[in-house]
């Protein structure tokens, strides 16, 4: 694994969800910034049926090498049975920050 600037997507049901997924990845150092986006409409398929729900999308920024870690966190504390852990590479971006952000993360 590497370094590789990482922005993980995760979809919560609730703020007291995403608060506790969001402070425990910051307080373990598997996460530089946690952005909380509040509103998210979410429409998906789930047991042959298609569902819409409101939910709070979570903009975990990490590493490739800390993906696992960051994944098995979520895991563990989130209320939905399949959430929704996405890891999306950084291609570019400013290199201050994404230097700031591999040096973030432990």
């Amino acid at each position: 694994m590497t370094n590789t600037p990482l922005i993980v997507l995760c979809t919560c049901p609730d703020r007291a969800a995403a608060d506790a997924i969001a402070t425990a990845l910051l307080e373990a150092e598997l996460a530089a910034c946690v952005n909380r986006i509040q509103g998210v409409e979410s429409l998906y398929r789930w047991e042959g049926r298609i569902q819409e729900d409101q939910e709070i999308l979570l903009l975990i920024k990490t590493t490739a090498a800390a993906f696992s870690e960051v994944e098995s966190t979520v895991l563990g504390l989130h209320p939905y049975e399949l959430p929704e852990i996405i890891g999306v590479p950084v291609n570019q971006g400013s290199a201050p920050y994404l230097d700031w952000l591999t040096k973030s993360i432990r």
